[in-house]
């Protein structure tokens, strides 16, 4: 079960003015389940992305670089997405079928295949079936045009249109003034393992109604990554599909923000931020077998790198997290990884650890009042707080994880069956 996770209530998730969505069962891996879903974005929006650093990347994240590259994210006007299939490491042929699913919704559309970015997740190294998803646009587009309710209710279909894994759709939204108009900022995510930032096996999609510099979007969904996807893990891997996007649609009528260090760029900041950070928070509690959510925070470093090196050798250790998952207060290993972070000149002697209130080690061993059945009522709860200090500057890093259990074997042992 997720941990402290809910499905998004459609009615927390505002629509977007100038966007438009629609889900469809196309039976590209399992029947009688959305499986094909289509952002579809009115002339003038920008559009921009971030990507996995994989090297061996799917063909539908070659071709989204390509199209945005060309044009820089501006003339964007869909998005389409398919699950149940990654079309990953397949080749010259798998981005022949990316193409095609391009050119099919573009001539529905009545717009170039370079305007429609295309995404994949699922199995990898097998064929995409393309000729399942021509044969959904019909449907997916009809409910697109379909009467828009007034709450979520598109956000929140589309949000189990892109679940893989997953064992709960998952959606964020906010609401702020900018120039005295109403802004809308709302998102999903999909990914509950292969999850390690740079980025982790997840879609993300997140839409504003702000009016803002398309030059300017690039830089703020970077920062947004960095801030969000790019600090989660749940098992260390990598993945092949990893999409990032952040949609503007220039629809919500204040003055365009021209630099985000405005207090209107300022405020939309931290509004994309707070929706990306909750949407990659819920991939975590949501990960394959999870039990517990685990916030690690390093702070006293000498760079927020150093910071981040500690804080993701401890959140992809195997034996953290599996102690983690038996409330084992097994804390040397803890140590143990911050030690093997990369850190050449630590000292040792300077560290502190805490688990939530409990300090556990003080100048590099045991705190003298600790006991360790402190430690365990900690580790038995579902939200946990590792907090390391190097002493050693001023820098700190956070990034957030769960434990490991048996499920998570499971569950990866039967993905294709």
């Amino acid at each position: 079960m997720p941990v402290n996770l809910s499905a998004p209530d459609p009615t927390h998730l505002h629509p977007v003015a100038g966007l438009r969505i629609g889900t469809a069962m196309a039976g590209i891996r399992k029947a009688n389940r959305r499986d094909l879903v289509v952002f579809l974005l009115d002339e003038g929006a920008a559009v921009a992305g971030v990507f996995t650093k994989n090297r061996f990347c799917a063909a539908p994240v070659q071709l989204c670089q390509a199209h945005l590259a060309a044009g820089s994210g501006a003339g964007i006007r869909a998005l389409v997405v398919n699950t149940g299939n990654a079309n990953a490491g397949t080749g010259a042929e798998g981005l022949a079928r990316a193409t095609r699913t391009c050119e099919a919704l573009a001539r529905h559309l009545g717009v170039a295949p370079r305007q429609v970015l295309p995404f994949s997740t699922g199995v990898i190294l097998e064929p995409l079936p393309v000729e399942r998803i021509e044969a959904g646009l019909p449907a997916l587009l009809a409910n697109a045009a379909a009467p828009v309710p007034a709450d979520g209710a598109r956000w929140a279909e589309a949000a189990q249109g892109i679940m893989t894994t997953d064992t709960l759709p998952k959606g964020a939204s906010i609401q702020l003034q900018i120039g005295g108009r109403t802004v809308n900022v709302t998102g999903i995510s999909k990914g509950a393992g292969m999850i390690r930032p740079n980025m982790a096996t997840m879609l993300g999609y997140v839409a504003t109604d702000a009016v803002i510099a398309p030059a300017l979007l690039q830089q703020l969904v970077r920062e947004a990554a960095d801030e969000s996807f790019n600090r989660i893990t749940i098992d260390g891997d990598t993945s092949t599909n990893d999409s990032f996007v952040l949609m503007a649609t220039q629809a919500a009528g204040h003055a365009p923000i021209a630099t985000l260090d405005s207090p209107e760029g300022q405020a939309l900041r931290a509004a994309v931020f707070d929706v990306s950070r909750r949407l990659a928070q819920a991939i975590v509690r949501d990960g394959e077998g999870a039990t517990k959510f685990i916030t690690v925070r390093v702070d006293g470093g000498r760079s927020a790198e150093e910071c981040r090196l500690v804080a993701y050798a401890i959140a992809h250790s195997p034996l953290v997290k599996t102690a983690f998952y038996a409330s084992d207060p097994n804390l040397g290993r803890i140590l143990a990884a911050v030690g093997y972070a990369g850190i050449d000149d630590l000292d040792q002697g300077l560290i502190d650890l805490f688990l939530d209130d409990v300090h556990v080690a003080r100048d590099g061993g045991r705190h003298p009042d600790y006991r360790e059945e402190d430690g365990q009522r900690v580790m038995k709860g579902s939200e946990i707080t590792v907090r390391v200090d190097l002493h050693r500057g001023s820098a700190c890093a956070t990034v957030w994880t769960c434990d490991l259990s048996h499920d998570y074997v499971s569950i990866n042992a039967d993905y294709r069956s």
